[in-house]
């Protein structure tokens, strides 16, 4: 049967496979479409014109996830199909409500431009990650390297000035006036090098050396303290900065690698049971968790701390199951609804239905992530990937949930849904990391090079060797 005409790997001796390259591609002009027709609808709605504008928007989304097509086509030609597609439609409905915003009396506007080129910076960092590192593996190398450097970032904030590092009441960034970093954001991802990669090496003496107690083997302390030690001290700094968002995101993410790496329920439990004990330590511990849980417990109490949560609930009211329509809410009277609060503003223009359908996409971006870590024969490929994958769903849990009333606000922002620079930055490095997982994990494998058959001893050539004297 014919190959279709995008494969490779024919050159290199291994079998032709389809590479879907060409079904990325229509997936992304498909992606385009979609994002352009909604900024339609969206002005149609508040100005009742279409500006010019509108078109370099599409035409500059069009050209970005084209660059970035055709770098995965160049440097990870096995890579996932859907990833890609997927992030840019995330992407494009962002700043669709940026721009619904924009038009709008909204405190900061206009916001779309800035996204722009955040998404373009973010798209450059994408490639450059799929052009320098070649082989995911070659990481693992520089696992401890990745957890110093990962826990200095986390800290750097901290030990400067607050008027340089401190915004609406924790420490979380840098600003250098024309700019503001962000550091844990890019924190995460070297944190998650150097747990993959301690758990891989010590994957052996996780499950078999150590002690029995309450029937579960435990692993020696001096096998489990680094892990530990790394694990505590990211956790206790962003709790020290008054960063609970990122707190509760480190936890949870090494929780599931420790779960994925040893494949013991018990660590589960443990965690959740340490995470609950946790949870009463800074609830009396500190002034701005009581009054996030306050307010998750009684959100409609009049106060300027539920102000936010408040509007947002009664805004996703307002939007029902089918939503106000693009550009006939007011997204723009609930408090950093380009931020922290996006997901109720598009549930109310776009309605449940609306918000079920975006929640879907990352639904599938994580599936896919985790397709690829199953795939991907290497052990610290799978803790890797796995590791990618489950931060950007328990980031969407967190900012979901936080913003509508699931559970209690906490500071962290919807992946390539809202407006920031360094998370923007630091999730599409996320997303080049695992499209090269998945780059490995669909390329196929070359033949193994079969070994000169012997003739039998029956058959062999008999020769005489004269003995020396």
């Amino acid at each position: 049967m014919a190959q279709p005409a995008a494969t490779t790997g024919a050159a290199s001796g291994a079998p032709r496979v389809d590479t879907r390259r060409g079904t990325e591609l229509f997936m992304l002009v498909c992606s385009a479409v979609i994002v352009t027709f909604a900024l339609i609808l969206v002005e149609l709605a508040q100005e009742q014109t279409i500006s010019r504008e509108l078109f370099y928007y599409g035409f500059a989304f069009l050209a970005l996830y084209g660059a970035a097509h055709f770098g995965v086509r160049r440097w990870a030609p096995y890579a996932d199909p859907l990833i890609l597609p997927l992030v840019s439609l995330i992407n494009g409905m962002g700043l669709v409500m940026l721009h619904r915003l924009d038009l709008a009396p909204v405190v900061g506007a206009p916001y779309t431009p800035k996204q722009i080129v955040f998404t373009t910076a973010g798209v450059v960092l994408f490639i450059l990650v799929l052009v320098f590192v070649k082989d995911h593996r070659t990481l693992a190398q520089y696992g401890y390297t990745c957890g110093f450097v990962g826990l200095a970032l986390l800290a750097l904030p901290g030990l400067l000035p607050s008027s340089i590092s401190e915004a609406n009441g924790a420490k979380l960034w840098i600003n250098l006036g024309f700019v503001s970093i962000q550091p844990n954001e890019f924190a995460k991802l070297l944190l998650l090098v150097f747990f993959a990669s301690f758990l891989v090496s010590k994957r052996e003496l996780f499950t078999t050396a150590g002690k029995r107690f309450l029937g579960v083997d435990w692993p020696r302390p001096r096998d489990l303290a680094p892990v530990i030690a790394a694990w505590l001290l990211s956790i206790g700094i962003v709790v020290l900065e008054k960063d609970l968002g990122t707190s509760l995101l480190f936890f949870g993410i090494v929780l599931v690698m420790i779960y994925i790496a040893t494949e013991r329920a018990v660590w589960v439990f443990l965690g959740l049971s340490m995470f609950a004990l946790g949870c009463i330590i800074a609830f009396n511990l500190f002034d701005h968790v009581q009054a996030r849980v306050n307010t998750w417990l009684d959100p409609l109490t009049e106060g300027a701390a539920n102000d936010q949560l408040r509007s947002a609930l009664f805004g996703m009211a307002n939007g029902g199951i089918g939503g106000s329509g693009l550009g006939s809410g007011m997204p723009n009277l609930t408090p950093l609804s380009f931020s922290d609060f996006i997901i109720p503003s598009l549930a109310e223009e776009l309605g449940l239905t609306g918000l079920m359908a975006l929640l879907m996409l990352y639904l599938l971006l994580m599936m896919r992530g985790l397709r690829s870590a199953l795939a991907v024969r290497d052990s610290f490929g799978k803790l890797f990937a796995g590791g990618l994958s489950f931060t950007v769903a328990l980031q969407l849990f967190v900012v979901t949930g936080g913003s509508t009333g699931l559970i209690p606000m906490t500071g962290l922002t919807a992946p390539f849904l809202a407006s920031g620079g360094s998370s923007m930055l630091a999730n599409y490095m996320l997303i080049a990391l695992l499209l090269r997982v998945s780059d490995a994990a669909r390329r196929p494998q070359a033949p193994a090079k079969q070994k000169p058959k012997q003739a039998p001893i029956a058959e062999a050539h008999t020769e005489l060797v004269e003995r020396p004297r």
